[in-house]
């Protein structure tokens, strides 16, 4: 059992960081993981830069005094911020406690059968009230399904075929695509419209391609302005 220290603020107590473990330097299991966890995180704080919200991978959750953290792939906790001193124990990983509110999304990809995502992790996140629970199972190695969500309706998850996570804002799709020189199938963040958030290449990209599109509308109106014998840089 964790110890608890009292807060000099009143008589809250939560448990005393510096005897929690906040890293373990378990690396990520394999290429393909890595590569999509960079692709959801990095494409909503692309997009979302207006908000106030922390998205992370193979960040360890503390959820319940007196149980080890839970490691999802990725989770997405809006309106709250890293601390300053991200460095100090109690500011490494996402203590719920600390922050007042589990993630609303949490978020596992399926590389093998061992991680009963459909079992033990998800009562895990139930009991941890996280409004959204996503397992992708790109290798169908639970089923037929390649995407479950699970909405929390009171204390219980629901399986829903809804992939606008309404509380949130935000949707998941499967898009056919290339990222990091990587042709494939991904998950990603879309908006309710469909489109997908675009990671900071794909807007770089598309903005890119707007300024020659420009160039050459502007290319274009001068040689036809100079067809009609008038000099464009007169105008």
């Amino acid at each position: 059992m964790v110890q608890q220290v009292l807060t000099n603020d009143d008589d809250y107590y939560v448990p005393d960081a510096n005897q929690l473990i906040t890293e373990d330097d378990t690396p990520v299991g394999n290429f393909a993981s890595a590569k999509q966890q960079r692709l959801l995180v990095g494409s909503v704080y692309s997009s979302l830069q207006q908000q106030a919200f922390l998205a992370a991978a193979n960040v360890g959750i503390y959820h319940t005094d007196g149980q080890p953290a839970i490691v999802p792939d990725l989770f997405l906790s809006l309106d709250v911020q890293v601390h300053e001193k991200w460095w100090e124990k109690q500011n490494r990983c996402y203590m719920v406690w600390r922050f007042g509110k589990p993630p609303e999304v949490v978020l596992e990809i399926v590389s093998n059968k061992e991680g009963d995502e459909l079992g033990k992790k998800l009562q895990i996140y139930e009991h941890m009230r996280a409004s959204y629970y996503i397992v992708y199972d790109p290798n169908q190695q639970l089923g037929e399904k390649v995407l479950h969500v699970y909405e929390l309706r009171g204390r219980r998850y629901f399986e829903t075929s809804e992939n606008w996570l309404e509380q949130v804002g935000l949707g998941i799709t499967l898009w056919e695509g290339k990222f990091e020189d990587r042709q494939d199938t991904w998950l990603r963040w879309c908006y309710q419209d469909g489109n997908v958030l675009l990671t900071g290449d794909e807007r770089a990209e598309q903005e890119g391609q707007r300024a020659e599109q420009a160039e050459q509308r502007t290319q274009l109106l001068a040689e036809r302005l100079q067809a009609m014998g008038v000099d464009p840089e007169t105008l």
